[in-house]
């Protein structure tokens, strides 16, 4: 069964974006930058909700075409393009393939079937599609990149859960300017 983990930015108020969708106080260090990139480089499949496709999906396909890229923002564009991607949205969103196909379909039906079927590890992106998939049961790792920012309000990291989670801690690293990666095995969804 393949693996689903769900990783983001997260102030330490416990918002994956501000008020808007400001992703301001999220910038990565370099370093951190760097750690992205080699998880999207490992990433076999990479489940989007419509809102953060949008987003990406504006920026990637052509991010190292832009004046000024650095290595590291080429790498990650190029790493992007190639990873299979699933995009989940109730209407139909321009996709222009990118690698990406589109589910109109109930989301937690293709999860579950995807989990089912052979390959390597996935990342749920975006939180109102990773908060469903928590809920489900069917979030196997949740992964907190902490930054040193309270914002005040915005979207959640995780919806409000009618039970709480078992976790186990995987691992742990700080980054440069105060933030902190943790690493949590979900033992057997919420209970």
């Amino acid at each position: 069964m393949r693996r689903l983990a769900y990783a983001m930015n997260v102030s330490l108020d416990g918002y994956t974006a501000g008020p808007d969708d400001d992703l301001s106080w999220g910038t990565p260090s370099d370093e951190l930058f760097q750690w992205w990139s080699d998880r999207v480089g490992a990433t076999e499949l990479a489940l989007y909700g419509r809102r953060v496709w949008e987003a990406m999906s504006a920026h990637w396909p052509t991010a190292d075409q832009q004046p000024g890229v650095t290595a590291a923002h080429a790498a990650y564009a190029e790493r992007w393009r190639r990873m299979p991607k699933v995009v989940f949205a109730t209407t139909s969103v321009p996709i222009d393939d990118h690698q990406a196909r589109l589910v109109t379909g109930d989301p937690l039906e293709e999860i579950r079937r995807l989990k089912t079927g052979d390959g390597g590890p996935m990342d749920v992106v975006g939180a109102t599609l990773a908060g469903a998939a928590v809920r489900a049961g069917l979030v196997d790792e949740l992964v907190v990149v902490t930054h040193p920012a309270v914002i005040g309000g915005g979207t959640p990291y995780l919806p409000p859960l009618e039970r709480e989670l078992s976790l186990t801690l995987l691992e742990t690293r700080t980054f440069a300017e105060g933030i902190v990666l943790t690493r949590y095995d979900v033992l057997g969804g919420e209970r």
